[in-house]
């Protein structure tokens, strides 16, 4: 299993906390130290939509220029986004198999995991 995220995210902690508890081995992947692919992001994409992890309530879409925003007309210029600024991608990003799952929800863990 995979865990994307940031280390000095609240809910990322959260999560990595959740899985030590629970004795889930996991590879963590930082957004900051290694960034993230564009051929990773269109997986995501197909997979689940970008609305789907790109976080429009979080700081980092807030502190954006309106005109920035305004940019983002298509799923290209999305993912173009949030390849440069990877803290708007909703986290943690779980990456088990087929299963993928962005955010923290213990419910949804403890259904997959245990």
């Amino acid at each position: 299993m995979k865990v994307y995220g940031i280390t000095n995210c609240n809910t990322v902690k959260k999560a990595l906390d959740w899985f030590k508890a629970n004795r889930v081995d996991y590879e963590f992947h930082d957004f900051k130290k290694l960034g993230i692919t564009m051929d990773k992001l269109q997986e995501w994409d197909n997979r689940a939509g970008y609305e789907k992890f790109m976080n429009e309530q979080g700081l980092t879409w807030k502190q954006l220029d309106p005109e920035v925003k305004e940019s983002i007309k298509t799923k290209t210029d999305a993912l173009q986004l949030l390849q440069q600024k990877t803290s708007m991608i909703k986290r943690p990003v779980i990456e088990d198999g087929d299963f993928l799952f962005f955010g923290f929800d213990e419910p949804v863990y403890q259904l997959h995991f245990e």
